[in-house]
C-alpha cells in the first residue's frame, strides 16, 4: 500500500488506493474508522471492503487458508447487505474464532450475497484491534460509471 502512516491502532493504513489485489483505503474519522473500498464490480468492492475489514481488525499479518466457509447474508437493500455481509465476518470472528484471509466468488442477487471465505483459527495469530460493529454512519455504495464505490464507517 502507499503513503501508509502509522495510526492509533499501530499499524499503517493507507490512504491511497492499493496499486495491487485489494482495492481500499482508510480515510480520516474522529473516531472510528472510515473505510472506501472499489472495485470494478458490486461484487469486488463488497470482496475489497471485506478484505479492509480484516486489515482492520488484524493488521497486514498473512493468515492462512486452512478453514473455507460458505457466506450468505441478506437485506433488504443495497446498505443492509453491505452491512450484513461485514458483520458475518465480525460474527464468525467472536462466535467460531474464524479470522478472514481472502474471500472469493462474491456474487449479489435478489438481496442477497454469497460467497466463499477463506480464513484461519484466530486463535494462531497475535492481535489486538477490536472492531465492535458496521454501522451505516456516512455509508454509500455508488457507480461512477467506471467502478463501484463502496463506503462505511467501523465502530473500533
Amino acid at each position: 500500500m502507499n503513503s501508509a502512516s502509522p495510526d492509533r491502532f499501530g499499524s499503517c493504513y493507507s490512504s491511497q488506493m492499493s496499486d495491487s489485489g485489494n482495492k481500499y483505503r482508510f480515510l480520516p474519522h474522529t473516531a472510528d474508522v472510515k473505510v472506501q473500498a472499489e472495485g470494478i464490480t458490486r461484487e469486488e468492492a463488497f470482496a475489497n471492503a471485506a478484505m479492509a475489514l480484516k486489515e482492520a481488525i488484524c493488521g497486514a499479518i498473512k493468515v492462512g487458508t486452512t478453514i473455507r466457509k460458505r457466506i450468505e447474508v441478506e437485506g433488504v437493500d443495497e446498505k443492509a447487505l453491505l452491512c450484513a455481509f461485514l458483520e458475518e465476518f465480525l460474527y464468525l470472528l467472536d462466535a467460531e474464532s474464524f479470522l478472514l484471509s481472502e474471500v472469493r466468488d462474491v456474487k449479489l442477487s435478489g438481496g442477497r450475497v454469497v460467497a466463499e471465505a477463506l480464513g484461519d483459527d484466530a486463535g494462531k495469530y497475535d492481535f489486538r484491534n477490536s472492531v465492535k460493529a458496521v454501522t451505516y454512519s456516512e455509508m454509500f455504495i455508488r457507480n461512477d460509471g467506471s467502478r463501484w464505490l463502496v463506503q462505511f464507517v467501523l465502530d473500533v
